[in-house]
């Protein structure tokens, strides 16, 4: 009997291919938005995958690419299949029992699997669709929790846009993830004019709350585009 088994403690996710993690990100998103129309065929997921609102980076699987991620969810114990009505098979996700958490723990994964790293500001306005997070301190609160369960990392240092992510990336995407934050950081300017410093501390919080804003303006466009884009199919 391993450690993890004789404590209790269940072991973290496994890391998952790319295309694996849009397809339960979907399966997720869909039975929280569109629960009439959950459980998925094979069809409603690689739409899922492919549509261009809230996706980041963009794809274009394909049925097979999406069977084949869906294997490996199975094995994972990530996904289940279910026969549908009419003999058509479907799919349901397993992620509260995967991932050992609740509806706010899914929902912030469900977003970083979807959208990639993000800033805490970004989690609460965007995971705020499935689960409503009061503010940012409630969204903190369950970012840690899942940090705690090895399932959240974060790729930046503490402060003001510390960004965080699944630990869901396979080793080399984790090596690239590192080189992008590297880069970026290295290339942010080091040097500002003495004179600003005294308002800085104010300037940030305007800019604070004006990002704030601008996300949720930038969520709200993205859930009328999807309402639209459900209605339409």
């Amino acid at each position: 009997m391993s450690d993890d088994t004789a404590s209790g403690a269940k072991p973290p996710a496994k890391p998952i291919s790319a295309i694996a993690r849009r397809c339960l990100g979907v399966l997720i998103e869909k039975a929280k938005t569109t629960p009439d129309s959950y459980p998925l065929s094979l069809a409603a997921i690689v739409t899922g995958s492919n549509q261009k609102s809230n996706r980041d980076p963009q794809m274009n699987i394909s049925e097979g690419d999406a069977l084949l991620a869906l294997d490996e969810l199975r094995e994972a114990g990530a996904v289940r299949e279910i026969q549908g009505s009419g003999r058509v098979t479907k799919y349901r996700h397993a992620a509260y029992e995967w991932f050992d958490c609740d509806s706010p723990g899914a929902s912030i994964m469900t977003e970083l699997m979807l959208r990639g790293p993000q800033t805490v500001g970004e989690i609460r306005t965007r995971a705020s669709r499935m689960h409503p997070f009061v503010d940012l301190t409630a969204t903190q609160a369950e970012l840690d929790a899942l940090v705690e369960k090895e399932l959240v990392f974060a790729i930046t240092p503490p402060g003001r846009g510390q960004t965080f992510a699944h630990t869901l990336y396979t080793p080399t995407e984790r090596q690239h993830l590192a080189a992008k934050i590297e880069k970026q950081s290295g290339a942010t300017p080091s040097t500002a004019a003495p004179s600003s410093a005294p308002a800085s501390a104010a300037n940030e919080s305007r800019i604070d709350k004006i990002q704030q804003r601008l996300e949720d303006v930038v969520t709200r466009l993205e859930s009328l585009e999807q309402k639209l884009a459900d209605w339409e199919k």
